[in-house]
């Protein structure tokens, strides 16, 4: 049976909210911050056993999360040494018989600052947005929404390196992934152009660009 690849990204360092985060919602092995970390997405979903088996039992990574859906799969792999994860991914990839240039490209469904959010939409959204931190009265928010829903990792992380920003809330399942981001309207700023960057720089390896390699 044919397993397509939807979303396969290598980050290099989890940022310290990010990895907190994820360690939260984490059914395996909790990251830290640190850690180089694989998220990959395929189709149909129950496929992502077989290649979390297989992961396992090459290398020494640690597996942090699985979601099995009946279109979509995805898990989440970590280890401190960087090497040990992309061996990991060299190992998934040949079991599939493709390479990460079959994967999708990232569509940004929604990108939007909301400035000076107000006390009743910052209580609504921290009552539905349990683990991750508060978002306060008078600041900004940053929301981003893409297609596949495994990309939304890197554009976290991506924000988080470049900007002073405070974590609400990542949903990497499904058929969106969605970032929820607080802070100053500056950092706001910064945090939406480092995390299209993230994107633009995923699509340009999907095209084979000047840029391909490993995310």
């Amino acid at each position: 049976m044919i397993i397509n690849l939807r979303t396969y990204v290598f980050i290099d360092s989890l940022q310290p909210q990010l990895a907190s985060y994820l360690a939260t919602s984490s059914q395996g092995f909790l990251p830290v911050p640190g850690d180089a970390c694989l998220w990959i997405e395929v189709a149909p979903g129950m496929a992502v056993h077989r290649l979390t088996d297989i992961a396992l039992k090459e290398t020494n990574v640690h597996l942090g999360e699985q979601v099995v859906e009946r279109a979509f799969g995805s898990m989440e792999i970590h280890y401190r040494n960087q090497s040990e994860v992309q061996e990991a991914g060299r190992v998934i990839l040949g079991e599939m018989g493709t390479t990460q240039d079959s994967r999708m490209p990232c569509r940004i469904a929604w990108q939007e600052i909301i400035r000076g959010i107000t006390p009743d939409h910052a209580t609504l959204i921290n009552r539905q947005l349990r683990k991750g931190s508060m978002i306060l009265p008078g600041k900004s928010m940053f929301i981003l929404e893409t297609e596949p829903a495994g990309y939304i990792v890197y554009a976290a992380n991506e924000a988080e390196k470049a900007a002073h920003v405070t974590l609400v809330d990542v949903k990497p399942f499904g058929n969106f992934g969605r970032l929820t981001m607080m802070g100053s309207e500056a950092e706001m700023e910064e945090a939406a152009r480092a995390a299209q960057r993230a994107i633009e720089n995923i699509n340009a390896q999907a095209r084979g660009g000047p840029e391909a390699g490993t995310v």
